[in-house]
């Protein structure tokens, strides 16, 4: 697999996850493209998202969200928004920089605006693991693609794998625990061994660990690729800045990275922890009434489109509901539910 001019393997691959780490200011973003760069980043992250596009009216805070000092996940979003034209000035200094520019879409309608930027690579969210339509069309783009899990199982992976199997020669997969910050006695690094033991794929670490060798850790336990949030100060308010490295400490982490020690001794496992099945259930997407659906209308693709929370139906069973009829009232913009729907075969 390559990014950019980079041939993965060579050396630790590493992504600075700015994020939502910019507050909704280009300049930040700008400012903290510069900081991962001067750290030795391989990468910058960002991402592409709408808030009307992303939260049905079902959505509610992650607990860590709320933790953080958030009260409303709509008006937390809209104020951390970039517009695509914001987004083209962090691509263009990133490569003025020679750092490569990573974006993760969160919605299918937004895929095709990101396409107007030369990103370099896309990652997916590992809530997203479930959403087939979402995959199948970032796997046609032609970029490499870096598939996060995160709150997610062993037969999860295999599914998104089968149904990227046109990509495998550009794709990637993170190990991840959706916990934000993540403990470090709960890194789950034995994820990284059981993905090195079963996938024909390069294999990487999403790191929400506070600590600054965990990095080195799982390099030598076949990590390829690093993601790590950073952020311009660690107790700043927002979601994700206490769960990120300082600029300082992300410098430190690379070079631990890139000069690691013996591997430590884990047991191989992929697992679901009890400490993500929040952001499992808040952060998945399911799919999602565009107007209100009355008893005995027949479903059409223009009825549905994909949401949070993940409460409904998944993402990946838009075919099977397809051309059923509703049994009771839906109204618009809430998750699908099974019962909602005549007897499916």
């Amino acid at each position: 697999m390559r990014i950019g001019n980079r041939q993965i393997g060579e050396k630790p691959y590493v992504i600075a996850e700015i994020g939502v780490n910019h507050d909704g200011s280009v300049e930040r973003a700008l400012e903290l493209t510069q900081a991962a760069a001067d750290a030795g980043a391989d990468a910058v992250k960002f991402q592409l998202f709408r808030a009307d596009l992303l939260m049905s009216r079902a959505s509610t805070l992650a607990a860590y969200q709320a933790t953080a000092g958030e009260s409303d996940p709509f008006g937390m979003l809209r104020r951390l928004e970039l517009s695509i034209d914001q987004l083209a000035l962090v691509v263009d200094r990133a490569h003025a920089l020679g750092i490569h520019a990573i974006v993760t879409v969160f919605s299918l309608d937004l895929v095709s605006e990101a396409e107007r930027l030369a990103w370099d690579a896309y990652k997916t969210a590992s809530p997203d693991i479930i959403h087939k339509p979402l995959l199948d069309r970032l796997g046609a783009t032609g970029k490499p693609l870096i598939l996060s899990t995160g709150a997610s199982t062993m037969d999860e992976v295999h599914r998104a794998i089968v149904w990227l199997r046109s990509a495998q020669d550009r794709l990637a997969v993170l190990q991840c625990v959706s916990s934000y910050p993540t403990p470090l006695a709960q890194a789950e690094l034995g994820g990284i061994r059981q993905f090195k033991r079963s996938l024909p794929l390069p294999v990487g670490y999403s790191d929400h660990t506070p600590d600054e060798q965990t990095g080195a850790l799982a390099v030598a336990l076949g990590a390829s690729i690093l993601e790590k949030h950073f952020t311009y100060d660690v107790s700043a308010k927002g979601p994700d800045h206490a769960a990120s490295l300082s600029p300082a400490a992300l410098r430190r982490y690379i070079q631990s990275a890139r000069s690691p020690g013996p591997a430590p001794e884990v047991e191989a496992m992929k697992r679901v922890l009890e400490i993500e099945k929040d952001v499992r259930t808040v952060s998945r997407q399911s799919i999602v009434a565009t107007r209100p659906l009355s008893v005995g209308h027949l479903i059409g693709r223009g009825d549905l489109t994909f949401k949070r929370p993940g409460t409904g139906i998944p993402p990946y069973e838009i075919e099977r509901v397809l051309s059923h009829r509703v049994v009771r009232e839906v109204e618009r913009d809430t998750p699908l539910r099974w019962d909602d729907l005549s007897s499916l075969s």
